[in-house]
């Protein structure tokens, strides 16, 4: 059962359409859930140790729960569902890794029944990746703590994810890059991903960026949002900026953060932690921990 931030985010898409008066003529195809099914899922390590490995993961709808701790493979676990289009799809060239949601024929707006199934649930090993996932419309939960992540590039729909780094990443980090649509997405550990730039693209929704962890390198974020609620959250003793381009969205400070202009600064030392956050209309709230 989703949440109701996640059934509000979906309400929303549906009357920004009605304010555009965007019309939708797909037709609604009802989809016939059978016997659940579990299935094991497990991809090797790559031959040669040491080498990058692009792994990606396409997901529809329903909840994907992702973890380190595979100590024998690239990515070991199981799906659960009971829609036979959703078997899930694993594909290996080389060092590229793809596991789809299945090759569905659905067409149209798919209509699930509340018997509806699938779930993933799978851990990664700590070998050298960039790391890819496409989403629907799902339930997420992601602790990608103590891997070697390259680079992370995530898009969803309307969606309700939590995403952790737990523990410091063990490879430095290119880029993160994260868009979703109307959804509720908390970002944590942020530091500990070892970033270089961050780009957080979102729709109407609610969202949560949380910098705590280990900053072991200057550090730029760029955000972009419509109409949101947005926190940031920078633990003390961390030198960070915040320029902040508002629009319409109000702008709620606590901690010790000083203000000038649209200008926001926390005073700390070590490496620098840049922001710039464009923020169309909602909120903007800035927090320490």
């Amino acid at each position: 059962m989703f949440p109701k931030s996640f059934l509000i985010a979906i309400a929303t898409l549906a009357l920004l359409a009605m304010a555009c008066n965007i019309s939708f003529n797909l037709p609604v195809k009802e989809v016939k859930v059978g016997p659940t099914v579990s299935e094991v899922i497990q991809v090797p390590l790559p031959a040669k140790a040491g080498e990058v490995t692009k792994m990606s993961f396409h997901f529809g709808a329903g909840e994907f729960n992702l973890a380190p701790g595979s100590t024998s493979s690239l990515v070991e676990g199981k799906a659960t569902y009971n829609v036979v289009e959703l078997k899930p799809q694993v594909t290996v060239s080389g060092n590229d890794v793809q596991i789809d949601t299945g090759h569905s024929n659905i067409e149209g707006i798919p209509r699930f029944s509340n018997d509806f199934k699938n779930i993933w649930d799978l851990k990664l090993g700590d070998v050298p990746m960039d790391l890819f996932i496409q989403a629907g419309a799902y339930k997420g939960q992601f602790d990608l703590g103590g891997l070697a992540i390259q680079s992370l590039d995530i898009s969803d729909g309307a969606s309700d994810v939590r995403l952790n780094f737990s523990a410091p990443n063990k490879a430095e980090m290119d880029t993160l890059r994260y868009s979703t649509g109307a959804s509720h997405v908390e970002l944590a550990g942020l530091a500990n991903a070892n970033f270089d730039t961050l780009t957080f693209k979102a729709g109407a929704g609610e969202y949560k960026l949380d910098f705590s962890g280990a900053l072991k390198r200057d550090a730029t974020v760029t955000i972009d949002a419509g109409f949101s609620g947005v926190t940031i959250v920078v633990p003390e003793g961390v030198s960070a900026r915040v320029f902040v381009d508002s629009g319409l969205a109000n702008v709620d400070v606590g901690g010790k953060w000083e203000k000038s202009g649209n200008e926001y600064t926390l005073a700390g030392t070590g490496p620098r932690l840049t922001i710039n956050a464009n923020i169309g209309a909602g909120s903007l709230t800035l927090q320490n921990r």
